[in-house]
């Protein structure tokens, strides 16, 4: 038996995590989907520090980050994920509020993998997660060194 690719989620709003989270087990994906809900605890679990450091090895199938976050912000987690030869691999999804060019621009300039605007209507929210949740836990190829453990602890 195969075993579940897991997602993170690093979302600081609780009703869009909640969301997330009903979207995915509507669509049955039964993938483990760890949320964090600050970019200093996205880091801490993808280099399995602190809280994370005894949590199973290996690098999530898809991160879906926002950009709002607090204490360390998404663009700041998404230029030390993607210059990290460990992690730069993890496809990386900005999920967020945003539809500033700029914050567009920058997403796609550190690597970001894919740049979703969060719907504000609950039925377009939860048809994007589950096409999201799909796409990435299922049909996408993961490269072949996802499994492998972040090394790096530099932030």
């Amino acid at each position: 038996m195969t075993e579940l690719k897991r997602i993170l989620l690093v979302e600081d709003s609780a009703n869009d995590a909640e969301l997330v989270l009903t979207a995915l087990a509507e669509n049955h994906l039964a993938n483990e989907v760890i949320v964090v809900r600050d970019g200093e605890e996205a880091l801490d679990y993808l280099y399995r520090r602190g809280v994370f450091r005894m949590r199973m090895e290996g690098n999530p199938v898809v991160i879906m980050l926002d950009l709002k976050l607090p204490k360390i912000d998404g663009l700041e987690v998404l230029a030390q994920l993607k210059s990290d030869p460990a992690l730069k691999t993890v496809p990386v999804v900005v999920l967020t509020s945003s539809r500033e060019e700029p914050d567009l621009r920058r997403c796609y300039d550190l690597g970001s993998n894919a740049y979703v605007v969060k719907p504000v209507d609950f039925y377009e929210f939860v048809s994007a997660i589950k096409g999201l949740g799909l796409f990435w836990a299922v049909i996408n190829q993961p490269p072949p060194n996802l499994l492998a453990p972040a090394r790096s602890s530099a932030r």
